[in-house]
């Protein structure tokens, strides 16, 4: 038989509370001092007092977290049950919205833990240690095994307190201790498991541990010692706990909007999101640095390298998995992927950004959401944007690898950046679209705003790739009789355009393109330029500036999906001299990422522009010409290059145009009750001269259950669509549902509506932290014959 742990044997106990002969007397037990102080007269100079977190440690062979029910021993103190946090606990920490059975505080703040006990707690015969364990394999030294011995710290820095009770305030339910916990504001996030040990004369008692007392544990933006706090602190209801919100898109003339479920509050997304960093192998030892855990999610929000949450697709083919176009939030992608354990089809930017904001939402950061216009992908780390054009300015694009997104979408979250000279704290760019590897990932940041705009790109994480997103210049390189290439014209200001994002208490967008970038021309910067260039993989490009007597603008009327587009390109004679211009207009489609299709119109003209006057070039195109080209992301992109016949200058310009469709009408046709289904009609139009086939229309919402997808007959021209949808709300308050519809031959149509949601009937059954049933899918009436307004 093993020998006995001695800390177990009751004698060593009873000598304890014995002094040496000589000795002092031993103070009075105070309340809420360490348990050694208790017991006996330390005089505290040998620092043995200090040492109760040692002395708690589990005996050998013991796993952390994993204990299995004791006996017991007469006069041992053994818990009747533990009590973790209270709803005052999720109120005061931000977390009351989380639809989770298990209580969810934040680190750096305090919450309760109500000891239920068979006899009152005697402070100065009694010890008691709480135990937190972390992860698969804690360990002390990690922080991931915590001991935290009442009225001490751990070695981590975790306190447990004794609540003050007010004089007759003492709570029902039989004797107890009432404990204030509080994480260090460094401390790992995730799940903890909790229990306690308790000391009497009899020896030690370890409670099994139970999962109904694990709790997680977030950031805590709220704390001003945590790394992710907001000193607006008001900012935090739309960067924290908002649910929802608009991720723009479009191009830079056309700024369109599409609503967003982030549904980081909804069940199961928060143990979905703590499963990703699982998913990756992070060491939960690291988890407390936002730094890092920014930077695993950026790498596995995407499915490159570690079969993470979202298969990125831009080839238009869907067939094995959901078109991009017809998510309407980040629920059912983080759901699918932790119940399946397997990457979710497909994905692209916005996609991509909507899930990264749930994800750093859900653990404590406060992010947004962040649309980049004329957004370029340098490939070459040239911190230019290059254009090839051929002898008579025909673009090459089987040379032009850099492209030029018409939107980009990525993130922005907050947190002080220790890792980095002072400065460089704040908003911090995050990027899960899998574009370029960093240090042989597929993740992007986090990378300094504050960097980008003043073009330190040798300055961690990947400045350089962000730097030419927003602020390279656009150089465009003519192919010469010898087969060289030169520089022959240098677009300053035409890359990072009206970076947008939602704003904080506003609801509107809010154009944050001052804070990437100084402004346009400016001599701070022409120097954030030349600063970031000089660090690139060639010389800085001294080329031709966008100057002369002749200058060139693009425009469009009116684009309309289905109506005939009129484009322009109006060439301006600022010299005194009269100028003749040759120009070549070249259309074709453009997928959002900047990847061209052939050209299928294209035109010459030759105009004679008197000084100080104009002259405009249109071009016309109809629908049935445009139309078997675009795709449901795609856009029209019209290409003017050419040069004055007199004197060489070389004149060049881009326009993308975005083809706009009406957006889908939600109308609430009942009132909404938690646990009660509430039905909803969508309202859809087919815009198009020709029949829609094979569209899906996907509902999302926060706190709200709702059918799965529905794909739609055939719609014919001009067509209205009434549907009529059943959804469940499932938490009261104000909610939003978010309603997508995708067709291939038709961009994304959206659409949402807000309303209040009563909370349930006394007695009924109300919302619970598993992920409810879906409703029953409404009958769906056939659609009337083509060419009717519907019924």
């Amino acid at each position: 038989m093993p020998d006995a742990d001695p800390r177990l044997d009751p004698g060593r106990w009873a000598a304890a509370s014995f002094r040496p002969r000589g000795a002092p007397p031993a103070p009075a037990p105070r309340p809420r001092r360490g348990f050694w102080r208790r017991l006996g007269g330390c005089c505290g100079c040998c620092g043995c007092c200090r040492r109760g977190t040692e002395d708690w440690e589990p005996p050998p062979g013991e796993v952390p977290g994993h204990r299995p029910p004791q006996p017991l021993r007469p006069g041992q103190l053994a818990p009747r049950g533990l009590v973790v946090g209270s709803a005052a606990d999720r109120v005061a920490h931000h977390t009351s919205e989380f639809a989770c059975p298990r209580l969810v505080v934040r680190r750096g703040q305090p919450f309760r833990l109500r000891v239920l006990l068979p006899r009152p707690f005697d402070p100065a015969d009694d010890g008691l240690c709480v135990e937190l364990t972390l992860g698969p394999n804690p360990q002390v030294a990690k922080g991931t095994h915590v001991l935290i011995p009442l009225g001490e710290s751990s070695a981590t820095g975790w306190t447990a307190e004794e609540e003050e009770l007010e004089e007759g305030a003492e709570r029902p339910g039989g004797p107890a201790l009432n404990l204030c916990l509080t994480a260090p504001p460094n401390a790992p996030i995730g799940r903890y498991r909790l229990s306690v040990k308790t000391r009497t004369g009899a020896g030690e008692y370890a409670a099994p541990f139970d999962d109904a007392n694990d709790f997680f544990l977030l950031f805590n933006p709220w704390c001003p010692d945590d790394h992710v706090y907001m000193e607006k602190t008001s900012d935090l209801n739309e960067y924290v706990l908002n649910e929802t919100g608009r991720i723009f898109y479009g191009t830079e003339d056309q700024i369109a909007e599409r609503a967003w479920n982030y549904g980081q509050f909804d069940a199961g997304v928060l143990e979905a999101c703590l499963y990703i960093l699982d998913r990756r192998g992070m060491p939960h030892s690291a988890r407390g640095d936002p730094v890092m855990v920014s930077r695993v999610v950026s790498a596995m929000v995407n499915s490159l390298d570690d079969n993470g949450v979202l298969v990125g697709n831009w080839t238009g083919d869907y067939a094995q998995g959901t078109n991009p176009s017809s998510w309407a939030g980040s629920v059912d992608i983080l759901r699918s992927y932790h119940s399946a354990g397997a990457p979710v089809r497909y994905g692209q930017c916005w996609v991509f950004a909507g899930v990264m904001t749930t994800v750093l939402r859900c653990l404590g950061f406060p992010t947004r959401t962040v649309t980049n216009y004329n957004s370029a992908h340098d490939t070459d780390v040239s911190l230019t944007t290059d254009i090839y054009f051929d002898e008579n300015m025909r673009p090459l694009e089987r040379l032009n690898t850099d492209s030029v997104w018409n939107f980009h979408v990525w993130n922005d979250c907050w947190m002080k950046r220790p890792d980095l000279p002072d400065g460089y704290d704040g908003w911090q760019v995050v990027d899960a679209t899998p574009q370029e590897t960093s240090s042989g990932l597929f993740c992007c940041g986090p990378c300094s705003v504050t960097a980008v705009k003043n073009g330190e790109v040798f300055l961690k994480y990947d400045t350089p790739f962000v730097f030419a997103e927003v602020n390279s210049d656009k150089v465009y390189w003519q192919r010469q009789p010898n087969g060289a290439f030169a520089v022959v014209h240098v677009e300053e200001g035409a890359i990072g355009r009206r970076i947008s994002t939602l704003g904080a208490g506003s609801g509107a967008r809010l154009d944050v393109t001052h804070q990437y970038k100084h402004p346009e021309g400016s001599e701070e910067e022409r120097r954030a330029v030349s600063t970031a260039t000089s660090h690139g993989s060639r010389p800085r490009t001294q080329g031709t500036p966008s100057l002369g007597e002749v200058t060139v603008t693009v425009g469009a009327g009116p684009a309309v999906a289905g109506a005939e587009l009129e484009l322009r390109a109006v060439a301006r004679n600022d010299g005194v001299e009269p100028r003749t211009l040759r120009l070549r207009l070249s259309l074709c489609a453009v997928r959002y990422t900047g990847i061209a299709g052939a050209p299928f119109r294209q035109e010459q003209h030759r105009r004679a522009v008197p000084p100080g006057q104009e002259e405009t070039v249109t071009m016309t195109v109809a629908y049935a010409e445009y139309g078997p080209h675009v795709g449901d992301q795609d856009a029209l992109k019209l290409t003017v290059a050419g040069a004055v016949e007199e004197t060489g200058q070389v004149v060049a310009k881009e326009l993308r145009v975005r083809l706009h469709a009406p957006e889908l009408t939600l109308t609430l046709l009942a009132p909404a009750v938690v646990g009660e289904e509430t039905p909803v009609q969508v309202v859809f139009q087919n815009p198009l001269p020709d029949t829609l086939s094979g569209a899906t229309l996907r509902m999302e919402g926060a706190g709200i259950s709702c059918p799965k997808a529905l794909r739609l007959g055939s719609v014919g021209p001009g067509q209205t669509v009434r549907l009529r949808q059943a959804v469940l709300p499932l938490r009261p308050g104000r909610r939003r549902l978010v309603a997508a519809l995708e067709s291939p031959r038709l961009g994304p149509l959206h659409g949402t509506l807000q309303f209040d949601v009563a909370p349930a009937p006394a007695g009924a059954a109300g919302s619970t932290g598993s992920p409810p049933r879906r409703p029953r899918r409404a009958r769906r009436r056939a659609p009337p014959p083509a060419g009717s307004t519907g019924g």
